[in-house]
């Protein structure tokens, strides 16, 4: 059984981190520090922060030994946005873990911060989702790859839904892999008004290029396919991302391969 603790050991640290590579999964990652000693092993991570509907749970359940003067980064799943709560919040962090010679397993909650900022943008941005949400869904659809010189065609799909917000999108940002041939400010305009009671379904073909040929920067991507769709609230200028699914990111990523003549 875990013995209950009143905090970490001296010289163990907790940051809370977000990588490019967490955005499309919406993870993100605990990073423990060891400046002792003594190994540490870390199992159970659980990140509790009002912003979220429920705490941050461990992705792979197994435990990590960190050795004296190293750190590991804990990867936990973001649970949905609470959007009652102010975008400053205070968090902590409960670890399940062995230090030292201790055989016993004690557990330990502390304050935990992001270290670069990201989770009172992230409930923002995702709270800002959601009031849009009111009016209309909007999501990816099919992708039509092209051959080499021309755009390919990505839908986005607009779905009404039964609230009675106001909502136009006005535009979608280019990444840092895709861009459009119309692209304003790295922004494609759009003009889609989700306002009022005769609202219809809408499907945008969004004429898109790659931005680079880099074939290093392609293979290395984290955040090519996580698009930022601006749009008008309740008449309150906003934007959240929208990102491809996995299966959807495989091909726009085979197809820039090919484009690119990798």
């Amino acid at each position: 059984m875990a013995t209950p603790s009143t905090g970490l050991p001296a010289g163990v640290t907790v940051e809370l981190r977000q990588t490019r590579a967490d955005v499309a999964f919406r993870q993100a990652a605990v990073e423990v520090r060891n400046a002792t000693a003594e190994p540490l092993v870390v199992a159970d991570v659980s990140v509790a922060d009002p912003r979220f509907a429920a705490p941050a749970e461990r992705v792979v359940d197994r435990a990590s030994r960190i050795a004296p003067g190293a750190s590991v980064d804990v990867r936990v799943q973001l649970a949905d946005v609470a959007c009652d709560v102010p975008d400053e919040a205070a968090a902590t962090v409960t670890l399940h873990y062995r230090w030292g010679e201790d055989d016993a397993e004690a557990v330990a909650t502390v304050p935990i911060v992001d270290a670069v900022p990201f989770v009172a943008a992230l409930h923002a941005n995702e709270c800002l989702q959601a009031e849009a949400e009111r009016s209309a869904r909007v999501a990816f659809g099919r992708f039509t790859p092209s051959p080499p010189g021309e755009p390919a065609r990505l839908e986005m799909v607009v779905t009404p839904t039964a609230g009675t917000g106001a909502l136009r999108i006005v535009g979608i940002r280019e990444t840092n892999l895709l861009t459009t041939p119309d692209v304003e400010d790295s922004v494609h305009p759009l003009d889609i008004d989700q306002t009022g009671p005769d609202r219809s379904a809408a499907t945008v073909e969004l004429p898109i290029l790659p931005a680079r040929c880099d074939a290093h920067a392609v293979q290395e991507d984290k955040r090519g396919t996580v698009f930022r769709v601006l749009v008008e609230v309740d008449g309150r200028a906003g934007s959240f991302d929208l990102a491809a699914t996995p299966e959807l990111r495989g091909e726009i990523l085979g197809w820039i391969a090919e484009w690119c003549g990798f």
